[in-house]
């Protein structure tokens, strides 16, 4: 870019000595004196108090700044309607993006100018940047797919646009121009404007430094902004479409047929987790948003699939964290005639191939740890695994539950804080308690990817018992970076198993919610996550009674997959638009 002085998304728009730079290139209009005059009341008025409660996390742009801002921008709405100029078109004929004419005019040499018909072209997008120098203006577009100066002349531009430019058009305008082509002395690359028409006129102006700012909430509950201001926030939400795509290539490349199922049910069932719950009026019934579309998708399996997957939200009403967000992304599949050894061979096939169409190498960078994703990855079993990490051996423990809790207390004890402490004590079965000391244990140094196999059956309410092993289930969960992506079954087939099975995990949920009942206040018990209602899903029973063939299903995690192949660091920076707090 050229010129003298310069006007970023960065840049100070909220003190008022800057409007007059920001809104006009000349002398201040008689409308953006009497506007300075009003910001100026305002600063006078609120001048103590913001002295005094300065602070880091202080936000960039006042309020009084703000719709002293809007006000002038209001201002130019009114002015541009009465020159016949609507503020907010309908349409704009585009042809070329910014980066088909930065990769069409590659070769041009600087200085170079083509103003030959065949070399008109005509963009959009919105501003994020100016320059002024005299009769010269630079303006920076930026579109979806990159930026393009807009150079523009007084002479070249007709009637009183050059006017209109330095007077009404604001950074974080929408504009469409068109113009021939030109490369600078310095070599940017720019449209040489012949005409321009204001697209959407911005009232709001563009955060002040909003790419320093820590109040990621901000971000989150505003991530329109969050995008216009920082672009490489929109490059992670491309990147996550391009990871969808690569799934459901991989997936279908294999014969699986994608498929729906309900997202308002009513059972909530497929996983041990708290539902939303609703009220349909016409039916005069609760209904839940489903926690996992396993039962719907074995459903397809009994009524002939062979194949199927879906990938859909799930909602579950529990905590939220850096890796849980209240509604998420999974894929589940299932497999007819297979068992979970090929579970494994599709999760390796789908997160190398992700990685492969994103970073174009199986090496990628995670928070500063190196993962390596070639295949084959380590499978081991959770017992050996809590062997090989604390020393205990569970298949060594006695059944006295007791007798196994003083044991683990006493190889794990030391530096565990109370709340791990209290889940060991509470568990109800050796199974739980494997489990509880693999996740305290274990889990956090699993970096590289790695395969847990074989569950106790207490914890695997929908798996088939392992085939060698009593007490155990052949399943697996797979790890990366100390949190599961993927948990996979050879899927339990036989109904009279599954009703038994169901119903003890009733029985033990309800057992749960009683002892919370007896336990503790109203207030506590309404936010405890025992406190729902548990009911079989008979209906899907039904179904097994039918008769579902052998058959292996896997649900993979698709928001943490996202968080591995973009480094980042939250669940909540993959995700759009977060559930949040209300903003106080």
């Amino acid at each position: 870019m050229e010129g003298l002085k310069v006007w970023r998304l960065s840049s100070s728009i909220a003190r008022p000595s800057n409007l007059r730079q920001l809104f006009g290139f000349g002398a201040p209009s008689p409308l953006v004196l009497r506007c300075l005059n009003t910001v100026a009341a305002a600063n006078a008025a609120t001048n103590t108090r913001n002295r005094r409660s300065s602070t880091s996390t202080s936000t960039p742009t006042s309020t009084s700044d703000r719709e002293a801002v809007r006000a002038i921008r209001l201002k130019k709405v009114e002015q541009l309607r009465s020159k016949g100029l609507e503020p907010y078109g309908y349409k704009w004929d585009r042809s070329h993006s910014a980066r088909e004419l930065q990769e069409v005019y590659k070769d041009l040499n600087n200085g170079e100018e083509l103003d030959g018909e065949s070399h008109h072209v005509s963009i959009a997008g919105r501003i994020v940047a100016r320059r002024a120098f005299g009769k010269l203006a630079f303006l920076t577009l930026r579109d979806d797919s990159g930026t393009i100066q807009l150079y523009c002349e007084k002479e070249r531009l007709l009637n009183d646009q050059f006017e209109q430019l330095k007077t009404l058009v604001d950074i974080g305008d929408i504009l469409g121009a068109s113009g021939s082509i030109k490369r600078t002395e310095k070599g940017e690359l720019s449209v040489k404007v012949d005409s321009f028409s204001i697209l959407t006129k911005s009232l709001l102006p563009l955060p002040d430094k909003f790419h320093g700012l820590t109040d990621t909430d901000k971000r989150y509950r505003q991530r329109y902004v969050d995008m216009i201001a920082n672009p490489e926030v929109a490059d992670i939400f491309r990147k996550r479409a391009m990871i969808m795509k690569e799934i459901r290539k991989t997936v279908e490349s294999r014969g699986f047929v994608e498929v729906e199922t309900p997202v308002l049910q009513g059972a909530a069932g497929g996983a041990d987790a708290r539902p939303f719950v609703t009220y349909h009026n016409s039916l005069g019934r609760d209904l839940y948003l489903r926690i996992a579309t396993e039962l719907h998708l074995k459903r397809m399996l009994v009524g002939g699939f062979e194949k199927v997957y879906e990938i859909g939200r799930i909602f579950r009403n529990e905590g939220i964290s850096t890796r849980h967000n209240p509604e998420f992304t999974t894929i589940e599949m299932y497999e007819a005639y297979s068992d979970y050894q090929t579970m494994m061979d599709m999760a390796e096939e789908i997160v190398t191939q992700c990685a492969l169409a994103v970073h174009g190498k199986l090496a990628v960078d995670y928070q500063g740890t190196e993962i390596q994703l070639q295949r084959p990855w380590r499978r081991e079993t959770m017992h050996n695994l809590v062997k090989e990490v604390t020393g205990i051996d569970f298949t060594e423990l006695e059944d006295d539950l007791k007798v196994a809790k003083d044991a683990v207390l006493k190889a794990i004890g030391v530096g565990i804080d109370s709340k791990d402490k209290s889940s060991i004590e509470a568990c109800p079965s050796l199974g739980h308690l494997l489990n509880e000391v693999f996740e305290i244990s274990v889990e956090p140094k699993l970096l590289q990817p790695t395969f847990v196999l074989d569950y106790p059956i207490e914890i695997s309410p929908l798996a088939k018992p392992h085939r060698r092993h009593p007490g155990l289930t052949e399943r697996f969960e797979l790890f990366i970076c100390g949190r599961e992506l993927a948990n996979a079954f050879s899927e339990l087939t036989d109904p009279l198993d599954q009703r038994a099975r169901l119903e003890e995990q009733v029985r033990q949920h309800n057992k749960k919610r009683a002892e919370t009942v007896a336990d503790g206040t109203e207030e506590k018990n309404k936010n405890e996550d025992s406190m729902y209602e548990v009911t079989l899903d008979d209906d899907f029973l039904t179904a097994l009674e039918y008769g579902m063939p052998p058959a292996s299903g896997m649900g993979l995690g698709i928001d943490r997959l996202v968080m591995l192949l973009t480094d980042s660091a939250s669940i909540r920076d993959v995700i759009a638009f977060p559930v949040l707090k209300i903003s106080q």
